[in-house]
């Protein structure tokens, strides 16, 4: 059998995830990592090329998934690799998605290329609850809440920050929310005040604490608008009580079918590493790509909601019938 494919771009935690996905994918084998920082090497042994070469590889890849983060990385990676692959992101900066969108469109169509954005579990797997609960009960609300567990962007965010040298943070769902929604109260205030942001920060020697604390809360699109706490702490603790990166959520659609008949759905995710997850779903939305661009020949931007299930799933149709129907 062909198989895919697959190169990445960015070798962090989400970039090694990836690396991990494939090689359990029996319909793909990873061809190489991009990196704008001089790899050592791989742990799968593939080539690690310096990011500036990438378009060399033009013909050697089928799909290349994104793995820079979205603070910085995707804005100016994502058009750029679109410009030379079916390419495959987490953008995950929602108030941006649309404008993010339209930008990827544009390259992606001028390239007669295919990429699809915003990828991973929220958005992306969490999007897809939304829009299923909301058409099976439309007399109805959705919450959505995410945690308690590390944010990769919102960590991603603090650590490039000007003094500090570690951090991540942590989303904490209130419970009162929590509760409500669980007995199908679904609360009608924003997202901002159902959740605690909760900061952990190693600076550098040095640093002006005060200053990373409020360049943190005042960040727009991340920290502005929750209730944040900035902890400062040292390396040994937190090499000693962070070193996991754990997440998950809930995505809750409460609605009513007729007068008195109420109903709520309940999706969760319980994750021991967010990014090896994410990695996962990235990798499975790359196998659906293939599909959309190489046998369908589409080309522009795409999102979750665009991708039939079962283009998921290396399994053909009669075989997802007769398992999994």
């Amino acid at each position: 059998m062909e198989k895919i494919r697959i190169g990445i771009t960015g070798y962090g935690n989400l970039g090694r995830g990836v690396e991990l996905a494939v090689t359990k994918a029996p319909d793909m084998e990873l061809v190489a990592v991009f990196s704008r920082r001089k790899l050592d090497g791989t742990k799968s042994g593939v080539p690690a090329v310096m990011y500036k070469d990438a378009a060399s590889y033009k013909d050697k890849i089928d799909v290349m998934v994104l793995c820079g983060g979205s603070a910085t990385d995707l804005e100016v990676q994502g058009p750029e690799m679109a410009a030379s692959f079916v390419t495959v992101d987490s953008f995950d900066t929602h108030p941006r998605i649309p404008e993010y969108f339209a930008k990827m469109d544009k390259v992606s169509k001028a390239a007669g290329k295919a990429s699809i954005i915003s990828v991973g579990w929220d958005p992306g797997l969490f999007s897809l609850q939304r829009v299923l609960g909301a058409s099976v009960l439309p007399d109805g609300a959705t919450a959505t809440f995410w945690g308690k567990g590390v944010s990769q962007g919102h960590s991603d965010a603090i650590r490039r920050l000007p003094g500090v040298k570690n951090g991540k943070q942590y989303t904490i769902p209130k419970d009162k929310f929590l509760d409500m929604a669980r007995r199908g109260e679904i609360p009608d205030v924003p997202g901002n005040e159902t959740h605690l942001r909760e900061c952990f920060v190693v600076a550098e020697e040095g640093a002006d604490k005060a200053a990373i604390e409020k360049a943190i809360k005042t960040m727009p699109n991340y920290f502005v608008g929750y209730e944040t706490t900035v902890h400062f702490i040292s390396e040994e603790e937190f090499s000693r009580d962070h070193a996991g990166i754990p997440h998950g959520g809930h995505v809750f659609r409460a609605g009513t079918t007729s007068d008195g008949t109420r109903h709520v759905v309940e999706y969760t995710l319980k994750l021991d590493s967010n990014p090896e997850f994410t990695s996962s779903v990235l990798t499975a939305f790359a196998r659906a790509m293939y599909r959309l661009h190489y046998i369908e020949k589409k080309a522009g931007a795409y999102t979750v909601f665009d991708i039939p299930f079962a283009w998921l799933s290396p399994l053909d149709g009669a075989e997802l019938r007769r398992t999994m129907l």
